[in-house]
């Protein structure tokens, strides 16, 4: 079997380079909502690409990073981090602590963590699983996950027009974990036309300073 350190490629533009290690798949929203706050927090990392389609994160050397084999993984200084959510709050409290990004007042922390949930929840089983069914081509009726990603829109439209982000009046880690599956919802046949305060959050998410765009399946 090749190694998983043989599946690097050459670094694009938009890609971390350094000593921070980022397992990814380019696809998936996990891996990118990592990518993007390495990016804005101007992190040197370096991505190894995981091919999902040949079971790389089903092969022992990437199973003894993550016994449940997925991405992302992230090593930082030796140690190894799994989960996209649990490496945002290991990123904002070892490089920004006591940033608006994960404050140390209980209260924001709470609403953060909300959000953490939720990202966790609603959002694969709404706009997440909506776009996997459909990017991927899966024999699998989206009406469900279409539905689902709309009620949660509505809950994030309400919550964007009293707030600016997610958590209150800065942006934080918890926008981070939502904004990828909500601006490729697209994808999924989920359209966003109806939900402007979504739309405005998505475009301020996109002007912070070092922004990368995840990229999209390349379809015949």
């Amino acid at each position: 079997m090749t190694s998983l350190a043989a599946t690097a490629v050459a670094p694009s533009p938009h890609d971390c380079v350094g000593g921070v290690t980022l397992y990814r798949y380019r696809l998936s929203g996990h891996s990118h909502r990592v990518q993007l706050f390495l990016s804005l927090l101007d992190i040197p990392c370096r991505s190894v690409d995981i091919d999902l389609f040949k079971r790389e994160h089903r092969q022992p050397d990437f199973l003894a990073l993550n016994p449940f084999g997925q991405v992302p993984v992230l090593i930082d200084d030796g140690v190894v981090l799994t989960d996209s959510n649990a490496i945002l709050v290991y990123l904002a409290s070892r490089y920004v602590p006591g940033t608006p990004w994960y404050p140390g007042d209980a209260i924001t922390r709470s609403r953060i963590q909300r959000w953490l949930s939720v990202a966790a929840g609603p959002l694969v089983s709404g706009p997440a699983l909506a776009r996997r069914i459909r990017v991927y081509k899966l024999d699998q009726d989206p009406t469900a996950a279409i539905d689902a990603a709309h009620g949660l829109l509505a809950v994030l439209e309400t919550q964007l027009s009293a707030w600016p982000y997610l958590a209150g009046d800065s942006v934080s880690i918890a926008d981070i974990a939502l904004y990828t599956y909500v601006a490729h919802a697209p994808e999924g046949g989920v359209m966003l036309e109806g939900y402007p305060a979504v739309v405005a959050w998505l475009r301020q998410i996109e002007a912070l300073p070092g922004f990368v765009a995840m990229g999209r399946l390349e379809r015949e």
